[in-house]
Order: C-alpha cells, then structure tokens, then sequence
C-alpha cells in the first residue's frame, strides 16, 4: 500500500505528534508498505528518506502550548505536488483542523483521507469559530481517528462527527530493553519535557522539591529538555539548587536509559493533554509513574492502578506522593509489575494493526463506490458490461 502521512508541526522540534508520526512510519515500513512523510523542517535538519519537507516552520501560539506550523501559498503549492506525485492509496492527515499542512492536505487531496485528531482542549472557541473554514475540508476525511476519549471528545463537541479511539503507539520493547545508569540511579526523580513550557508542570515540580528534601536530603532530580535551565530552579533555595541535575536534549536511546534508571518519573502536566505518551513510555522502561490526575492521564494509567496520580497543580500533594512512593520499594515494585501488563496495549503490534485497518477500510470502501460510478455511467449509457 502507498501511505502519505502529514505531521503538521515542525519535525525538528520533539513533540508528541512528532513521535507518534514518526514511529507510525517506521511500523508501515517494516511492514512491507510505502510510506511518505510530509512535514515542516529547517534546511539543515537531517532527514529520514521517507520525510519530505514542507520548508521551515514558523512557532504559533495554540493549545496553551507553542505550535510550529507553516501555512501560505507556497506550503500549499508543495503540499498539492506531493499529493499529485505520491497517488497514494491512502492519505493519513495528523491534525486535520489545525491551520497547518493538514488543513492543506484536505484540501489538496482527492482519494481516501484518515485523519488523527490528538487535540483535547474542551473549551475551545477558536475552533468552534473556524468550522465554516473547516467545514469542506474534514467533510472529505474517510475515517475519523482520535488518539484517546478525550480528543474524540473535544471533535465531537467543536466539529460534529465521530472518531474511532486508537491511543498513540509506542515500542514497548526497545524501552524495556534499556539498561539503567548507575549514575541516575539512587533517590532519583525523572522529568523529561520542555522546561519553559508551563503546561508541562516543571515549575510544579520544583515548587514540590523543597519539602521532598526535606524529608529525603539525598533525593536527586533528573531534568531532559530544552529550556533556560537557571531560570528554572530561581525559585530554590541555593542549598537546593545542586540537587536538580539538567542534561538537556537527550537521544531516544539516553530517554530510555532515563526512564529505566529513575526512582520514580514524574509527570506533572497541568493541562492540554489527550494522552500522555511519555506515560507509556516510562512504565514500558520500568519507572514508576506518578502523574498528575488530568483525565487522560487517569485514562493512560488505568484510572491510577498503573501508576500514582496526584492532585493537579498541587505542589504539596505532589511532594507527598513522591516522598510516600521514594520509601516504599514494594509499592514501586507493585507499580511496575501492573505497569508491565497494561503497556502492552500500547504496543505497535497492536496499534499498527488498528490503523492499518482503517486504511483497508477506507480503500475498500473507495473501490466499492468507484466501481458502483462506473456501473451507474454504462446503466445511464445504455451499454451491457462484459
């Protein structure tokens, strides 16, 4: 089968999407199918062969986060020429209601569209205001996927329609094969995300960590991500500053490691979440997860019985959990042994196949109308067919 998939944001930036995207094309590969990725890049990001770029992306505000998207007469020139040369069998369209690639690609393509919808934001005006734009364009999509309840929500209320929940994939093994470092390991906490987005909690948890040491002085924080590390941790006491440790961008292979070496990963969103695949991640490496209780969140953790939620935003709950679950090894143990059953869900055996089942859907069921029109025109031309 030849697969088009859109990433809407830009590829050189690490996000959710991004990954899933990434991983998705990686899985159709392996399975024998053509895949093309079409997505934002700056001219000196390295690229698989199966991403094509869109040109450079420009950051917008969206979703309480910042989105690094293009959009513009020349983004929709090179959108409509890959869609002609690619004559896919299917188009898989990530965000489809963004003002982005995706948007474009609606509007650009012809044959069978998928469309992902990863957006869970209940209260969004702007996209209730859009939908006469959007309108023509999600009326061509086939099928209609969302990545948890919570994003199948926010489509239904702000665009109408339904969607078929498939959550986000993730290699469940290549994180259960990371070995730990014995450098992170040893009254570890873990946080990986980017450190100036608010959204992502890290000032939460650093609002926390005074009364986690405190209890426990020889707790460590481990942070992954891009951000102004000094400007994170202006709020500690100086005494407290040398027990959080930055180690900036890390490869997917020292992600792994991480997550395999903390005590506990932390997760302390505050809002704009529809899944959590960092979630999925740590608990497939063996880290215990304590998350803040967002619903999807809930919903990724088996509503708290794959991992410890705590209050959102509460910095107080969140150090006491932490310190409760630092001093209980049983209840880690209990944490990963649950965890290690539920991530199989998750896994790319069982997602790939979901999605490849839409697409055979959504091809078969363009083959059927083809041949009806083809059917009704020698009926309406009095011609019998061979």
């Amino acid at each position: 089968m030849r697969i088009g998939i859109v990433c809407p944001y830009s590829w050189d930036v690490p996000g959710g999407v991004q990954f899933h995207v990434r991983d998705l094309a990686q899985h159709l590969i392996g399975r024998g199918h053509e895949v093309s990725v079409l997505a934002p890049a700056d001219e000196d990001t390295e690229l698989p062969p199966y991403v094509v770029s869109a040109g450079r992306a420009v950051p917008v505000p969206y979703n309480g986060s910042v989105a690094r998207i293009n959009f513009g007469f020349l983004s929709a020139a090179r959108v409509r020429r890959w869609v002609h040369d690619g004559d896919f069998d299917v188009l898989h369209i990530h965000e489809p209601a963004s003002p982005s690639l995706a948007l474009l690609a609606c509007w650009a393509a012809q044959g069978p569209i998928v469309g992902t919808f990863h957006t869970s934001n209940p209260r969004s005006r702007g996209m209730i205001a859009a939908y006469p734009i959007l309108q023509s364009a999600l009326e061509k999509i086939s099928a209609r996927i969302a990545v948890s309840e919570y994003a199948r929500r926010t489509l239904v209320e702000h665009l109408g329609g339904d969607a078929v929940v498939i959550p986000n994939g993730v290699d469940v093994g290549f994180f259960e094969r990371a070995r730990p470092r014995a450098e992170w390991q040893g009254g570890t906490l873990g946080f990986i995300g980017r450190i100036d987005e608010p959204r992502k909690g890290l000032p939460v948890l650093i609002a926390a960590l005074p009364k986690i040491l405190r209890e426990l002085p020889d707790t460590r924080l481990l942070v992954a991500g891009r951000g102004d590390e000094k400007e994170a941790v202006a709020g500690l006491p100086k005494e407290m500053r040398e027990r959080v440790e930055f180690l900036g961008m890390v490869t997917d292979e020292a992600k792994a490691e991480l997550l395999s070496s903390v005590d506990v990963y932390v997760a302390p969103n505050t809002g704009g979440e529809s899944f959590g695949i960092i979630l999925v991640e740590a608990m497939s490496a063996g880290a215990p997860v304590l998350a803040s209780d967002l619903d999807a969140f809930a919903q990724v953790l088996d509503g708290g019985e794959a991992g410890q939620l705590f209050t959102s935003e509460d910095a107080d709950d969140l150090a006491a959990k932490a310190v409760d679950l630092l001093r209980d090894p049983a209840r880690r143990a209990e944490l990963r042994d649950r965890a290690r059953r539920h991530v199989q869900r998750f896994d790319w055996s069982t997602v790939g196949a979901d999605i490849l089942s839409v697409y055979e859907t959504v091809t078969q069921g363009a083959a059927s109308v083809a041949e009806d029109e083809r059917a009704g025109l020698w009926s309406r031309l009095g011609l019998a067919r061979d």
